[in-house]
């Protein structure tokens, strides 16, 4: 599973390339290992103006989140037009860099510099000072609601048995 956390600030030049994060492509090269696909997918967040970025395994994940969905039906319709219709397969060049289409950077209003976020097994990619704007908002939001977050049991996380599970298999009965 990719591990894509933290902020990372990157420059962008004006043929709109941009370095992913070292950290982001080694994780999503890990989480993407069966895929030949080297790079992300990009396309447009429909919540924040922002990019919204991801690998091999979750796009897989979108499309076969949208297959649960009834075929033909407006939900169904419209979150495939937004997610995958709108999405750009960007593949690295050798240093690592990704060429964002102009209608990204113009959406999200990116200038010489874009901030990287982590969001876990997805990424986002902002304009620096929207970013800043929005993190504040977004602590201050958590923090009036109180909002807390039931962990899964790391079994569930990682695959593992739990530490008082007795081992499966090979054990003697008797």
């Amino acid at each position: 599973m990719a591990a894509l956390i933290g902020r990372h600030i990157n420059k962008i030049d004006k043929k709109g390339r941009v370095s992913v994060p070292k950290p982001f492509r080694d994780s999503l090269a890990v989480a993407d290992e069966v895929s030949d696909f080297s790079g992300i997918y990009v396309y447009r967040s429909f919540k924040y103006p922002a990019i919204e970025g991801c690998g091999e395994a979750f796009i897989q994940r979108l499309i076969t989140s949208l297959d649960d969905l009834t075929l033909f039906s407006d939900e169904q319709d419209d979150l495939a037009a937004t997610l995958l219709e709108n999405a750009h397969p960007m593949t690295y060049d050798p240093e690592g860099r990704v060429i964002l289409p102009k209608e990204l950077i113009e959406y999200a209003a990116i200038g010489s510099e874009a901030v990287f976020v982590g969001r876990g097994t997805r990424f986002q990619i902002w304009q620096l000072e929207a970013y800043e704007s929005h993190n504040v908002k977004a602590f201050e939001r958590a923090r009036s609601r109180g909002a807390t977050l039931k962990l899964r049991p790391a079994a569930e996380v990682n695959d593992h048995p739990k530490d008082n599970d007795p081992p499966k298999g090979g054990g003697d009965d008797g």
